[in-house]
């Protein structure tokens, strides 16, 4: 376990949540507004996060399995990830679609928020979204992050909201 809250504990994904991460991925209203693509299949999932270890080791932290305490259901993921093409440290998150609008993104967001700033090097965090991402803008605003800047978000408007510590 990285992290808890009094509802979720934060850990790093393994393998074994390649089922989950497959399935996630495969609702188009989860990845309408990240650019991201459907995993071809739970095997090609499990690849992506037996070859994720490696941000682990390489920066001692990335993004994390969010898992309700009551029950031990797979919510989704959270967490930070290091950017070396911006110098930054970027807040992300995906849940579920049937776990939206119960707190968990924003309670697993400022959870992450704060296991960053306790880290010596991270300074600032970011999060960046869709224009027409309000669900998830709402989240970065809710962990206290200012909105930047405007980016090109793969041919969308895209925001850069950020904290500093």
């Amino acid at each position: 376990m990285i992290t808890q809250t009094p509802r979720l504990l934060l850990r790093n994904l393994t393998e074994t949540d390649a089922q989950h991460f497959y399935e996630l991925n495969l609702d188009p209203d989860v990845l309408q507004y990240t650019g991201d693509s459907v995993f071809e299949s739970v095997e090609a999932a499990r690849v992506f996060l037996t070859n994720y270890q490696n941000v682990y080791k390489k920066y001692g932290f990335g993004r994390w399995a969010v898992i309700r305490k009551e029950d031990n259901a797979f919510l989704g993921w959270c967490g930070l990830k290091y950017s070396e093409d911006t110098k930054e440290h970027d807040l992300g998150f995906r849940f579920f679609k049937k776990y939206w609008g119960n707190g968990y993104a924003t309670e697993a967001a400022l959870a992450s928020v704060q296991w960053g700033f306790t880290q010596p090097a991270i300074t600032e965090i970011v999060g960046r979204a869709m224009e027409a991402n309000s669900a998830s803008i709402r989240v970065l605003e809710k962990c206290g992050m200012k909105l930047r800047n405007f980016f090109d978000f793969e041919g969308e408007d895209g925001v850069v909201y950020s904290i500093n510590r």
